[in-house]
């Protein structure tokens, strides 16, 4: 019996003890690592997908007929501004020089021989010996001669650009894009001969949005300095040179509500070439940005919420309007207020009104984990 008892009080004190447990560990309140909703001014980038356009192109064509006799360069070769490209065939050009500066030396001389016809029959006049009509059919001659000679002398002008135009020299530096044509080829007055390229510089035209544009050009003064955008190569990298904001569109396309932008871009190395495809990365500064930390946010019924933490530090669930994602941080378009409180970690054990012990993490400090993946502050 005194068995039975000592068993009893036994199983009495073991109740006892596991409900004091359970009644400790349900009024435990934990510790979180909570922060504050960030106020900073910010740099939003924007990418784009870009048109590419050398700086200059120009299409090398032929001004006059005959057959190609020499191509002096190759698909794809770098050529100096005047350098000899191709040469037409030019026997036939140099026969019509020739013609044409004998025509010229004749009527050089028929003029000259009705010049002084004129100076002999002004003295024959002045003595009387002929009448002044003779003088009049002698300067008419004169007049005819002179026409003769500006004719020839065009004539010879125009054999001469002729000639010229059978050497067709590069008119600036630049690349040489594909030949169509071989040596011994008969070429055409305007025939496509080649495709000269400058890319030391080049063009990336892009188009943006009607809010974008707006954004752009309210947080961007006219000074190039402030325009600077990067550009991103098809392999992700980016362009060793920055390039800036050169022009944009005077009108919106309305069929697409976009506007053109022109950039322009540093390329003395030629690694971007004409037609290539890349992106233009567009910066703009948004002043006094509300930052969250993306670790402190989940999702909740298609919303992006948080817990904040009230006066009384208890967790109080609470969503807000993301406008983009930067990084490690979301910039917040509404829902929250700068000095906001929210719980940065720990978020999958926490539940809405349950109390917290909060253990205050500093905004820069996180920033400063960072390092160079969150946007810098504008001076």
């Amino acid at each position: 019996m005194k068995t039975l008892q000592c068993l009893g009080l036994a199983a009495i004190l073991l109740l006892a003890a596991c409900q004091n447990k359970n009644e400790t560990t349900s009024t435990q309140v934990n510790t979180f690592p909570i922060t504050e909703v960030l106020v900073k001014d910010t740099i939003l980038s924007h990418e784009y997908v870009a048109d590419v356009h050398a700086h200059r192109n120009i299409e090398v064509r032929a001004r006059v007929k005959g057959y190609l006799d020499y191509i002096f360069t190759d698909e794809g070769k770098a050529v100096k501004a005047g350098q000899l490209l191709f040469k037409i065939n030019d026997e036939e050009y140099k026969a019509k020089y020739n013609e044409a500066r004998a025509s010229v030396n004749s009527a050089t001389a028929e003029t000259h021989a009705a010049e002084l016809e004129v100076d002999r029959i002004k003295m024959l006049v002045d003595k009387g010996v002929v009448s002044d009509t003779e003088l009049r059919i002698a300067r008419s001659k004169v007049e005819m001669a002179q026409a003769k000679l500006l004719e020839a002398k065009s004539t010879l002008e125009q054999a001469k650009i002729n000639l010229q135009h059978t050497e067709i020299r590069a008119p600036f530096d630049g690349t040489i894009d594909r030949i169509p044509f071989k040596i011994g080829s008969l070429i055409d007055e305007g025939h496509l001969l080649t495709t000269l390229f400058d890319t030391k510089n080049i063009y990336a035209y892009f188009k943006v949005s009607e809010q974008d544009y707006l954004e752009y050009v309210k947080s961007h003064p006219d000074d190039r300095n402030s325009n600077e955008v990067v550009f991103i190569l098809a392999d992700g990298s980016e362009h060793q040179t920055p390039g800036y904001i050169e022009t944009m569109e005077s009108e919106f396309d309305t069929s697409t509500g976009t506007i053109a932008f022109r950039a322009n871009f540093s390329n003395p190395s030629g690694l971007i070439k004409h037609g290539a495809t890349g992106k233009v990365k567009l910066f703009n500064k948004i002043e006094n940005a509300l930052l969250v930390p993306q670790k402190a946010t989940f999702e909740l019924q298609d919303k992006t919420c948080v817990f904040m933490v009230d006066a009384n530090n208890k967790a109080v669930l609470k969503s807000f309007v993301p406008k983009t994602r930067i990084d490690h941080y979301y910039l917040v378009e509404s829902g929250l207020k700068p000095g906001d409180k929210i719980i940065y970690e720990g978020i999958q054990g926490v539940r809405d009104g349950m109390r917290i012990k909060p253990l205050s993490v500093p905004g820069d400090s996180l920033l400063a984990k960072t390092k160079n993946s969150l946007p810098q502050k504008v001076s």
